[in-house]
């Protein structure tokens, strides 16, 4: 019903694509829509790349971020949504066994009050959320080429 994984939108869903082909010498060619709604994801709303140490080849992640600096950055994109766009879906990523620290718990709990204290605000899993979109914006296959409405 719904995937996660393309970060084409940061708060707007869209219908998924297949066959979409880039080519230096012709316009791009966004291939055919599919009957599969992309849930939009940003590595922003995550808790890993935030609070967890990692160790790559491309080089340190430090983690351990303040919970302070990634409520500022969780809110600072949910006032963006509320504010600017006025509608959309705000998801965020989290791990048991990394936002499941005590400090980063009661960071959580104060930005999940803060949320409620918006009107309009309402909590749904993804699948439910993808429902509603997906009745507020019936699949019809889009020309290749063309970019569907829900984009």
């Amino acid at each position: 019903m719904y995937d996660s994984s393309l970060l084409g939108n940061d708060f707007t869903p869209y219908y998924c694509r297949d066959g979409i082909k880039a080519s230096i010498d012709a316009p791009y060619d966004f291939g055919k829509s599919v009957d599969l709604v992309e849930m939009p994801f940003s590595w922003n709303l995550d808790d890993f790349p935030f609070f967890e140490y990692t160790s790559s080849r491309r080089g340190i992640s430090q983690g351990l971020a303040d919970p302070a600096r990634v409520y500022d950055v969780w809110a600072g994109d949910f006032e963006y949504l509320y504010t600017k766009l006025g509608k959309g879906v705000f998801i965020l990523t989290m791990h048991p066994q990394v936002i499941g620290r005590g400090h980063r718990m009661l960071m959580l709990e104060r930005f999940i009050k803060d949320l409620q204290s918006h009107d309009g605000v309402r909590f749904s899993t993804m699948g439910d959320f993808a429902n509603r979109w997906k009745a507020a914006h019936p699949f019809a296959e889009a020309t290749p080429g063309k970019r569907s409405k829900g984009i």
